[in-house]
């Protein structure tokens, strides 16, 4: 920083492609930090240090800043300053602040550089230590790319790509640069293993008509056959390194559309005036699934009820005997199961097994140190989820280990009571995420209780487990549901040191019906796994409410029961027992 002429440097979590998860590669803020959580920024000043994180986060990293002397700076809460207030207020008039362009969206260089300016603070988007500090950094990912078969996708990369050109002139665009991986993997029809859980290839695509659209990518990565495939869907390919100098060089009347808060502002400075920023169509088209999709989802969610059942009958059975069982163990019994699966791939992300006190740490990953042994005895919650090749999944279920007590009874009835609301909404076209979040929150408000993350987030189709751009959550989104669009149903409480509910299915928008005041949709719950019976306070629920239980385990039964050996059978209607006052 002093070599440079900066004064303050912003470490994001962030890569080229503004990605949720990374590869290791561009793990940058957890080698200076020693964070790892995924979500998070570093901010460096001559004489001080901290880190910004959201709820989800709070007890995590306060634990691994512990004696790092960087503070923790809890987002969201109303005495933390965001990181322009930070920098502003600790800054002279003209200071620099150094990032570095490629790990930055347009969006939020823009947002920073414009907080700045009005206090004489310029910021320099072509500062990266990154490389000269960390001597030891992980090479790119070199991982091959496989075809992801059409007979799961549903439609071929070349009718994909002709729907996107066909889209670009309503936004004076007539090519498009995309630097989501999840984008890129859905339009082509790929997939790899270069980021853990997600099955994305580190890749650019400029998609251009008349066969001259580009996939920017390390040639380890490739092979004979794909390099065959993606020419007869008429794609060439370019070392990922050269994206930068084929961009500036393209022709000055180019119109290049990206999207400004999934494109780096290194991008955006490459193109000059050829960019066009604009909605990327491929963000609404992954999101609706097709019909073929929708089919691998529903196979996917029956077998992968059949490996939960599997997994909680050998955690209940452990310890009722007080075996010594952990929380890490329950996440490795949970990936042997499913891994047995027909079409597995991998766990959709790491799975969170947080018993008692540790269930309310909302992103909570056991290791080493943190790991607990459970015992015939209060809450475990449990949110974890596999990558089939015709879907992924995501659930999260919260047991009782022992006999609950009246609060955790009351907890958990007042979480469910939100989570069965948003199940059984019809809502008119139009209505997006923050009209349905206030749904599923209603009954813990009243009591004067909350949480702090979103209540739904999309899924995708063997693909990220968060994918945009629909999500449900306080803060407004663009984006309306439409039918097709696959996304989680999660409220839940946690109490510090006490316990954490969090209650989750997968729910597909479908339609509902068509009246003379337009078309309303609805939701249809997509996740077979029964929740646990002992958990309800039935003098707190409405009849519809039991009754949605009922019909909901009663679907379970009859989609999992023709799979299941008489021992799973028996497990399976004993967890599925009529719920009754």
């Amino acid at each position: 920083m002093s070599k440079a002429g900066v004064d303050a440097c912003i470490v994001p979590q962030a890569d080229p492609h503004m990605s949720e998860y990374l590869a290791s590669h561009w793990q940058a803020r957890r080698w200076f930090s020693g964070f790892t959580g995924s979500a998070g920024d570093l901010v460096v000043t001559a004489d001080k240090a901290c880190l910004w994180t959201d709820s989800r986060y709070f007890l995590q990293a306060a634990a691994q800043l512990d004696g790092t002397e960087i503070e923790l700076m809890k987002d969201g809460l109303p005495g933390t300053p965001s990181i322009e207030a930070f920098l502003v207020g600790s800054l002279a008039a003209g200071s620099t602040v150094g990032v570095d362009g490629m790990l930055f969206s347009v969006v939020s260089a823009e947002k920073l550089r414009a907080s700045l300016e009005l206090h004489g603070i310029r910021l320099a988007t072509d500062f990266n230590p990154y490389d000269t500090i960390w001597t030891d950094r992980p090479a790119l990912p070199d991982e091959k790319i496989f075809v992801h078969d059409e007979k799961y996708a549903g439609r071929s990369a070349a009718d994909k790509i002709a729907d996107i050109l066909a889209e670009l002139p309503a936004q004076q665009a007539s090519s498009q640069f995309i630097s989501a991986l999840d984008e890129i993997a859905w339009t082509l029809n790929i997939r790899c293993k270069d980021v853990t859980y997600n099955p994305v290839a580190t890749s650019f695509l400029y998609i251009a008509p008349q066969g001259a659209s580009v996939l920017f990518v390390n040639p380890a990565k490739l092979t004979d056959s794909l390099v065959a495939y993606l020419a007869g869907q008429g794609v060439k390919t370019m070392d990922y390194d050269r994206v930068m100098d084929c961009l500036s060089s393209l022709p000055a009347d180019a119109r290049v559309l990206i999207e400004p808060g999934r494109t780096a502002e290194g991008v955006r400075v490459a193109l000059g005036a050829r960019a066009v920023c604009g909605a990327s169509p491929v963000a609404a088209m992954k999101a609706c699934k097709n019909s073929v999709q929708i089919a691998g989802i529903k196979a996917a969610m029956r077998r992968d009820g059949v490996a939960l059942i599997d997994s909680f009958m050998e955690i209940e059975r452990r310890v009722a005997a007080d075996d010594g069982i952990t929380e890490m163990d329950v996440a490795e019994i949970l990936r042997r199961n499913r891994s047995r699966q027909e079409l597995f791939f991998d766990e959709s992300f790491g799975t969170i097994a947080g018993y008692r006190a540790h269930g309310a740490i909302v992103h909570y990953e056991a290791d080493s140190e943190s790991n607990s042994t459970l015992h015939p005895q209060g809450l475990l919650l449990v949110d974890s989820g596999a990558q089939y090749l015709d879907g992924t999944t995501d659930i999260t279920r919260t047991v009782a280990l022992g006999e609950p007590t009246a609060l955790e009874r009351r907890d958990f009835t007042l979480v469910m009571k939100g989570h069965i609301a948003m199940a059984g909404m019809i809502f008119p076209e139009g209505t997006n995420g923050a009209q349905i979040d206030v749904i599923a929150r209603q009954f813990l408000w009243k009591n004067g209780l909350s949480y702090l993350h979103g209540t739904g987030h999309g899924v995708g189709h063997f693909l990220n487990v968060h994918e945009g751009p629909q999500k449900v959550a306080l803060n407004l989104s663009a984006f309306p549901f439409r039918p097709g669009m696959l996304t989680s149903n999660e409220p839940g409480l946690y109490r510090t040191d006490v316990h954490g509910i969090r209650c989750e299915n997968l729910v597909l928008c479908v339609e509902a019906m068509q009246t003379e005041f337009g078309k309303f949709y609805g939701f249809e719950t997509v996740t077979l796994f029964p929740f646990d019976l002992r958990l309800f306070d039935t003098s707190i629920m409405t009849d519809s409410e039991i009754e949605w239980v009922n019909v909901y385990h009663r679907t379970v039964r009859d989609q999992l029961m023709p799979l299941l050996d008489d021992r799973q059978k028996a497990w399976l209607e004993a967890k599925t027992q009529t719920l009754v006052r």
